[in-house]
């Protein structure tokens, strides 16, 4: 499958979680709020799909999409947050 359209939006860092992925599968289906948590060893990042009670709302079952979604997002995550943080430290006023 491939994706399609991919949109992250970076929350403030919170117990872990950085941001939210949307993405569109194929230009057929849209998955939404895909958690983007940074893992608690601080080696990168691990997604979690939306739950409602005790079951997922979707996730995927074949492994090699898993792998595939999770790496899209992972990769975007990081493109959007290093911008992020460029443009953070650029409005910073610098000392004279």
């Amino acid at each position: 499958m491939k994706i399609t359209e991919i949109h992250i939006h970076p929350v403030t860092p919170c117990n872990g979680l950085v941001a939210f992925a949307n993405l569109v599968l194929e230009g057929q289906l849209f998955l939404a709020s895909i958690a983007v948590h940074e893992k608690r060893d601080g080696t990168g990042y691990r997604i979690t799909y939306p739950t409602k009670g005790k079951g997922y709302l979707f996730h995927p079952i074949y492994q090699p999409l898993s792998r595939a979604l999770e790496q899209a997002i992972i990769n975007e995550v990081k493109t959007v947050l290093s911008q992020s943080n460029v443009r953070h430290n650029r409005a910073i006023a610098q000392p004279d």
